[in-house]
């Protein structure tokens, strides 16, 4: 049975009036190290206690997960007063939680005006599996890439997330599934590996995350960060549908495990599934996975094919793809389409899909066929979609009467 959770009592009306009469703060979250000590500096912290205020702060925020700085047990009350007068650390709203019969779960997040701007939504998925627990996080609000079998890509791009948001995704669903330790002292607090819910992230959300390269960059750097969330580089891979200018950098910069959206082998097919290819083209996007750094039998790239029946899935596509990822180490993720309302695309038959990936295991390369989870609550690989998007032009007015109603009272 699948199960949706309402977090909010009134979501519109009480969060824009409550943002309508506090202040704007910034927030600590995704700021580097020497951000963050710019930023106690810049609220009165002596520049001489700066460097230790900045330790302190990254391991409660980062390896405690607290949300709030009164839990902050080894800092001065003065300074959490300060601390609290000037920034902010909160989590952003959920509006739901979705649990999926599979164990998958889904939340609606929904992130505060940014400037003159609205609030925003955007979507991010938990997937448990036997030995680990991959969470699916969002660069973006909306998508430019209109990906022809995607649902996210019929919802046109409304922002870039911040690195702060993108990292709130991780701190929130930690949260939820308790995967920080107990927070009542300040020591002996480091999860063993072993037993986090979250072992695994994918930036295969919302959005084109090399169209957000270098917030991306910076929550990504903070989550593998040693002293902090601690993720492995292995255990994080981004996912693009072609970016190629940006490809080398991801490699070089961020060091990550790679995923190429590609489902064709031919420029003609994937134009129409993946549009970008127009502009950056299949002899160009190979290029540049040859020359991605670090790449081996050890790190290799993987390639995601969705399966559409009569579209991709024939033997001789099975044989136009080995021939094109010819001496890339690589692993060949085959996915089920998983339907959206409005959609004209079908999965292809399981007998064929099966036989798709025995001539790809033949051929000597991996070719795991991913299990569909989270369908029932379109939690599935290119299904999400903000329900911020569907509001009606009606339903947005009223939502700004209701700001400026609040301000007036505030």
């Amino acid at each position: 049975m699948t199960l949706s959770l309402d977090l909010t009592a009134n979501p519109t009306r009480d969060m824009l009036r409550a943002r309508a009469v506090m202040p704007a703060k910034g927030s600590l979250i995704g700021l580097s190290r020497a951000e963050l000590g710019e930023a106690l500096i810049s609220a009165g912290v002596p520049e001489r206690q700066a460097k230790m205020r900045v330790q302190q702060l990254w391991h409660w925020l980062y390896v405690r997960g607290v949300s709030d700085f009164s839990e902050m047990l080894n800092i001065s009350k003065d300074l959490r007063a300060t601390l609290e007068q000037h920034f902010t650390i909160a989590r952003p709203e959920i509006v739901e939680e979705q649990i999926s019969n599979d164990g998958t779960r889904k939340w609606l997040f929904r992130f505060p005006p940014r400037g003159a701007g609205r609030p925003v939504e955007i979507e991010t998925v938990y997937i448990p599996e036997e030995g680990r627990g991959t969470l699916c996080i969002s660069s973006q609000v909306g998508c430019t890439l209109t990906c022809s079998f995607c649902h996210t890509g019929t919802q046109k791009l409304v922002r870039n997330l911040t690195a702060e948001e993108i990292l709130a995704q991780l701190l929130t669903a930690r949260d939820r599934l308790g995967d920080f330790p107990e927070r009542g002292t300040p020591d002996g607090a480091i999860v063993p590996a072993e037993g986090r819910k979250v072992t695994n992230v994918v930036m295969m959300g919302m959005g084109e995350p090399l169209y957000n390269f270098e917030a991306v960059k910076k929550a990504l750097l903070i989550a593998s960060d040693g002293d902090g969330l601690s993720l492995s580089k292995r255990r994080i891979t981004l996912s693009t549908s072609g970016v190629v200018p940006e490809i080398f950098r991801t490699g070089d910069e961020i060091g990550v495990m790679l995923a190429i959206s590609l489902h064709a082998t031919n420029d003609d097919l994937r134009d129409l599934l993946v549009p970008i290819n127009k502009k950056y083209p299949l002899s160009e996007l190979i290029a540049a996975c040859r020359a991605y750094p670090g790449l081996s039998n050890a790190k290799r790239i993987t390639f995601e094919y969705v399966m559409l029946k009569d579209v991709n899935d024939s033997i001789e596509d099975a044989k136009a793809l080995i021939k094109l990822l010819r001496g890339i180490p690589a692993k060949i993720n085959l996915i089920p389409f998983n339907p959206w309302p409005g959609t004209n695309y079908q999965c292809s038959d399981w007998e064929t899909i099966e036989k798709f990936a025995d001539y790809i295991n033949n051929a000597g390369y991996a070719s795991p066929i991913r299990t569909p989870r989270g369908r029932d609550i379109l939690a599935a690989c290119g299904q999400l979609k903000s329900e911020s998007e569907r509001m009606k032009k009606v339903d947005r007015l009223a939502l700004e009467a209701m700001m400026i109603a609040g301000h007036g009272e505030a």
